[in-house]
């Protein structure tokens, strides 16, 4: 065996932060996390004709007293329709507007749809703007005949059309990568490194990317040198179980201690999202308490 060369390079060791320099890491929800079905015939509508049904016989109004009650700061994926409910225990709409700037199927790298979509995106920032909901979602749509090079170029020429009305109005556009191997087939925006290009392009503190660690890990892997290198581009991260995207605990791939403690360290300033559906015959109640004491900072 060969002497050890002290040359080396090493990854970069990782100290903890000093107490007086940590950051609170703000945490929110989607509906998901409650457990429940989508459906067309009854629930609360997250999109035109995208009903969702709690277990339990829960209502949106529960979800977010036990969303509050645990500490939790916002609500994803909730409509200017249903905001009022939010405010009332608290929380806040912390990525809105599902659809408007673009779905997994239809997205901001179709240049025949960016007309339809500047004008929804429009629409949407002054909503979230007047309410004071900080972000709202992006997608870059399915894979077609046209080459990577030319979507990426229709992305960045749709941000380019509303970016200065996000920054005039303080709301961050995030697009949202997703994986094509398991749960959406053929989506276009499935590697990260793809979506930041995009990002660094627009050059906008108020276009980001909404980076989903359980979409990153089960495409890529390697989440936590992604987040080490483009934290400056991501505006909000969503989490859950690889694989069966399920709760955050012990049974599943991904060390969550371990990357809560590397975005606090990076200081990571936007909201870290609970996003996953709880297996059958699991406490989603208990279960969205562990995953909110791995990211409590406090704790530590």
């Amino acid at each position: 065996m060969a002497d050890h060369d002290s040359s080396t390079t090493h990854e970069e060791e990782i100290v903890p932060s000093d107490p007086k320099s940590r950051i609170h890491l703000k945490q929110c929800i989607a509906p998901f996390v409650f457990g429940g079905m989508f459906n067309r015939e009854e629930g609360f509508p997250i999109v035109a004709d995208f009903l969702f049904k709690f277990d339990g016989g829960r209502t949106l109004d529960d979800t977010c007293r036990i969303a509050a009650e645990i500490g939790f700061d916002g609500y994803d994926l909730i409509g200017p329709h249903s905001w009022p409910i939010l405010k009332k225990y608290g929380l806040i709409p912390t990525m809105s507007h599902l659809g408007a700037a673009g779905t997994p199927d239809a997205g901001i790298a179709s240049k025949a749809l960016l007309d339809d979509l500047e004008k929804s995106t429009r629409t949407a920032l002054k909503e979230c703007a007047a309410f004071g909901a900080p972000n709202m979602v992006a997608m870059a749509g399915a894979r077609t005949d046209i080459s990577m090079e030319e979507c990426a170029d229709n992305c960045v020429a749709f941000l380019n059309r509303v970016k200065a009305q996000a920054e005039d109005l303080n709301v961050t556009i995030c697009l949202e990568n997703l994986n094509s191997k398991v749960d959406h087939k053929g989506y276009l925006f499935d590697r990260t490194a793809w979506g930041f290009e995009i990002a660094k392009r627009v050059d906008s503190p108020k276009v980001k990317v909404l980076f989903d660690i359980y979409h990153a890990q089960v495409q890529e892997g390697d989440v936590v040198r992604t987040l080490r290198e483009n934290i400056q581009w991501i505006g909000h991260i969503h989490c859950a179980g690889n694989p069966g995207r399920c709760q955050i605990d012990e049974n599943q791939e991904l060390n969550y201690p371990f990357i809560a403690r590397e975005i606090e360290r990076l200081k990571f300033p936007g909201y870290v999202g609970l996003e996953y559906m709880p297996k059958k015959g699991t406490d989603a109640i208990a279960s969205l308490k562990k995953g909110f004491e791995i990211f409590d900072t406090s704790r530590w």
